[in-house]
């Protein structure tokens, strides 16, 4: 066994310990998982955080497990069988309450891989559980987990210029925080890994939350990141729309207008300010898709589609061979 192949064994092995309510179904013992913080992550006070894994899946169906009590963030990494040097960090959603596993976790990887690319799962640190400095703990966990992917490049088989990162719903406001506040001082440095940059190189935002300030905003989202008393000045500096600039990588956006929970005029703001900005921007609004899609809408609804119009986004913008 290779000094690699340990590794990767004993991070599997770790990894799934810890989570042992995902050591089934699409998670098996050839994942490697990587722990984002060496000790306890920035901002913890000795909360009782406990994991809790519920499968919200119908008898017969896919998985589709939610997770929260996430005191200990990680990287599940999901390797393409022929790999093209390409990685995305993939964001599951959730409202920033919970977290969308298998829907906009474990089914990402799967299209991904089959693309070539790696895909990195980050299990995220939700904010309403007892951490300080809560409207930061997401993001101090996706600048972290950018930066580990940077730092372990040679290691994981990726290269370090062409590491984008795809989120959803609340999952897509961290996106899209990442896009735009990568090089914000969200947590202060523990080792090597935290001189690497933690800009993407390029976003896809999936029916995402953009405004916090905004009357469109989703407010549950808002208030489990920010709490429901947060200032105006707080809601405003924590809104996607209005933190874009010439450092903003191109930016790659799907709603569907018969969204219910998370309005179209989230990604149309996002895409304005883009434009506004003349950054790299793609917008799809499909008619039909509803929300948390995914990639599991049959071919007779639009915005499953956007799988296939996202590769040739990637390959216009030099992630993925064209």
């Amino acid at each position: 066994m290779t000094g690699m192949d340990r590794r990767a064994a004993l991070l599997a092995a770790a990894g799934l310990a810890a989570l042992p309510g995902l050591a089934n179904a699409q998670t098996s013992a050839s994942d490697e998982v990587i722990d984002l913080w060496p000790g306890t992550p920035p901002g913890g006070t000795g909360a009782r955080i406990v994991r809790k894994i519920e499968d919200q899946a119908r008898p017969g169906g896919e998985p589709d497990r939610w997770v929260t009590g996430m005191d200990r963030p990680m990287l599940v990494v999901r390797r393409p069988a022929r790999p093209n040097g390409a990685a995305m960090l993939v964001l599951p959603g959730g409202g920033y309450g919970f977290l969308s596993y298998d829907n906009e976790g474990t089914s990402q990887a799967n299209w991904l891989n089959a693309r070539g690319i790696t895909a990195f799962i980050l299990l995220y640190r939700l904010p309403g559980e007892g951490w300080a400095r809560r409207q930061d703990v997401p993001l101090q966990d996706a600048q972290r987990a950018m930066r580990l992917i940077r730092a372990g490049a040679v290691q994981l088989g990726v290269a370090k210029d062409r590491i984008g990162v795809l989120g959803f719903s609340a999952g897509g406001h961290l996106a899209g925080s990442l896009a735009t506040r990568h090089g914000e001082t969200a947590y202060d440095p523990v080792d090597a890994a935290d001189r690497q940059d933690a800009r993407p190189d390029l976003a896809a935002l999936l029916y995402p939350v953009v405004s916090l300030a905004a009357p469109f905003t989703h407010g549950g989202s808002r208030d489990n990141l920010l709490g429901p008393d947060a200032s105006a000045a707080m809601r405003r500096a924590r809104s996607v729309e209005l933190r874009v600039d010439a450092a903003t990588p191109p930016l790659f956006l799907v709603h569907a207008t018969d969204d219910g929970l998370v309005p179209p005029a989230n990604s149309i703001a996002l895409f304005q300010a883009m434009e506004a900005a003349k950054r790299p921007v793609a917008l799809h609004i499909f008619e039909d898709g509803g929300h948390g899609f995914g990639t599991r809408l049959p071919q007779t609804m639009q915005a499953s589609a956007w799988p296939a119009l996202f590769a040739t986004f990637a390959a216009k913008h030099g992630l993925i061979p064209a």
